[in-house]
């Protein structure tokens, strides 16, 4: 391999490795039939926090539809909920920061995006995530919030 390819490749990883998740998209239900455009939706994405191993969390959130969501000029409601769950033995970075951003997403064309923020309670040995909007002006007080307490894993 050429050394520019292989410093390019350094690169990329590098930026990758401190980004927050990527959620793929488990499944949708509609929640109003639009005539024109996209029904309006409730989606379940999952993803795994990308500096904890062993932790997997589950998002549903509300996605508008019609012309405009279908276009993706619409904004999506702020209305959501969050639920993460040990799927394998937890190991714990030596520095974790605090309210670290572990997911982000837009849910519109102009500045909010849905934000999943990991925190420790450390006297109860216990990850939060807790899931909110963000917007340019004025976010939105909805929010959701699951707990992971740190055990160990049975064979691990």
């Amino acid at each position: 391999m050429k050394p520019v390819c292989f410093a390019a490749l350094f690169l990329i990883a590098s930026a990758l490795a401190g980004r927050p998740a990527t959620a793929e998209e488990v499944g949708c239900v509609t929640t109003a039939w639009k005539l024109l455009g996209a029904n309006h939706k409730v989606c379940v994405e999952a993803f795994e926090d990308p500096k904890v191993p062993g932790i997997a969390c589950h998002l549903s959130r509300a996605k508008t539809g019609g012309i405009k969501g279908s276009l993706g000029l619409a904004e999506d409601p702020s209305r959501f909920a969050i639920a993460c769950r040990q799927v394998g033995p937890i190991t714990l970075p030596r520095k974790m920061d605090e309210n670290e951003v572990v997911f982000d997403e837009d849910t519109s064309i102009l500045f909010k995006e849905t934000r999943v923020v990991r925190m420790f309670d450390v006297a109860h040995n216990t990850l939060v995530y807790l899931v909110y909007s963000t917007k340019l002006i004025d976010g939105s007080p909805m929010n959701s919030v699951s707990t992971v307490p740190i055990r160990p894993w049975p064979g691990g």
